[in-house]
């Protein structure tokens, strides 16, 4: 993401509409927290940073705000979305249902040629630097994503809709969010072998329970760090 008064001149190209790449810039400027939650979106500003006019912009932002990056405050425009504790925990929730599902179709269902691509994905994720040096978690999106390929190989359309569509970045704002929590990488990348040997073998039932299982560990890390947040004395002049 650009700083604040820089001009990033959008130009189009082939396969890639104007609206389209100042979408994706401002998604992932978002996702990756750089556009922080809570912060007011400017329309004139946005414009002004990405050289476009308000058009493609607009278009942009109604896609951001489907995809739940965005919502619409009355009498104050659109902001970027900011769960409260609940909400996000609620999130998490619903990935540990939803995903755990998906798990055991994918273990009904993914080919052999599947599982061999997603052991390669994992092979990706553990030569990344940051996973090396202990700081992160791999987390490009798409084909590169652990999780979106096992809900991609679970064979039920309407499930990956949901968790591929609608709520995908949503959720990966949260977990870049918190991936850089020590220790949760390393222990992420362990869970996500586990998971992986149950699919190879077609344990359904295991790899649905190894599944919700992750996700529930992600929620109370997630829990921890809001706890621990709360409980850390405020500097002065601090809001």
């Amino acid at each position: 993401m650009s700083q604040p008064g820089q001009i990033v001149q959008i130009q189009e190209e082939e396969g890639g509409t104007l609206s389209e790449q100042v979408f994706r810039q401002i998604q992932s400027a978002i996702v990756r927290g750089e556009i922080p939650p809570g912060a007011k979106i400017s329309e004139p500003e946005l414009a002004r940073t990405y050289g476009i006019s308000r058009g493609p912009l607009r278009e942009a932002i109604h896609r951001l705000e489907g995809q739940k990056l965005l919502v619409r405050v009355p009498h104050v425009g659109a902001r970027v979305v900011s769960l409260s504790h609940a909400e996000l925990i609620e999130l998490y929730e619903i990935r540990e249902s939803l995903e755990g599902m998906a798990c055991r179709l994918a273990a009904e269902r993914m080919t052999p040629q599947d599982i061999d691509e997603l052991r390669r994905v994992l092979d990706t994720h553990e030569r990344d630097e940051a996973f090396r040096a202990g700081v992160g978690y791999y987390q490009q999106e798409g084909d590169f994503d652990f999780h979106y390929r096992i809900i991609q190989g679970c064979g039920n359309t309407t499930l990956a809709r949901m968790l591929c569509g609608e709520l995908y970045q949503l959720v990966r704002m949260y977990r870049i969010q918190y991936s850089t929590t020590p220790n949760r990488p390393r222990q992420a990348f362990n869970e996500h072998h586990r998971i992986l040997d149950a699919i190879a073998e077609g344990d359904a039932e295991l790899a649905e329970l190894l599944m919700r299982r992750h996700i529930a560990a992600s929620r109370r890390n997630v829990e921890r760090h809001l706890q621990s947040k709360q409980n850390t004395p405020k500097t002065r002049g601090e809001a």
